[in-house]
């Protein structure tokens, strides 16, 4: 009898050891992945621009990882960039009132720009836990494509505004004219 309970306590001990024992502590953050070659300029001639893109489908996924490399390219010449923030707080109640508070953030961006002789030089697909592909893009684009672009955008400002100085001097003129 005296073994029996000898025999069941050490059971319920091992038992506690063995529940106690496979909690398991709060993980860490886990590191995202990007392939070696992400965020790399390693060509003089070329401007690099990346793009990323997690879709159910891998050809959908590289379309939009290209367009996201395309959109990165279009903001090094020209980006329109709008904003708005709005804070709302409310309180409503007496004796126990309730604090309801919103922060919204918007912020729209708008490119354009022209390029020629664009490659696609790095690419690389994978299927994460959820059996999504996630593609990562690298695009090479000649650094005169860009620079070009660049001067485009400076002449036409310069044309716009040499022609609103001429209509501003124009202006004068006609009200010097009329006083006489």
């Amino acid at each position: 009898m005296k073994s029996l309970k000898f025999i069941a306590i050490v059971m319920v001990v091992l038992l506690l050891i063995v529940a106690c024992g496979k909690q398991a502590g709060p993980e860490g953050p886990k590191k995202v992945y990007y392939p070696d070659w992400w965020q790399m300029q390693d060509s003089p001639e070329y401007v690099q621009t990346f793009g990323m893109a997690t879709k159910v489908s891998q050809t959908v996924s590289y379309d939009a990882a290209y367009a996201n490399a395309m959109l990165q390219a279009a903001q090094y010449v020209e980006s329109y960039v709008k904003g708005m923030v709005k804070n709302y707080e409310e309180e409503a109640g007496v004796v126990d009132p309730t604090v309801t508070a919103l922060t919204s953030t918007v912020v729209k961006v708008v490119s354009n720009a022209k390029f020629a002789n664009v490659m696609v030089t790095k690419q690389e697909t994978i299927v994460d836990e959820n059996n999504r592909f996630k593609t990562f893009v690298r695009v090479n684009i000649p650094k005169e494509a860009v620079n070009k672009n660049l001067v485009d955008k400076i002449k036409k400002e310069e044309a716009l505004y040499n022609a609103f100085k001429s209509s501003q001097a124009f202006d004068e003129l006609e009200k010097e004219v009329e006083k006489y």
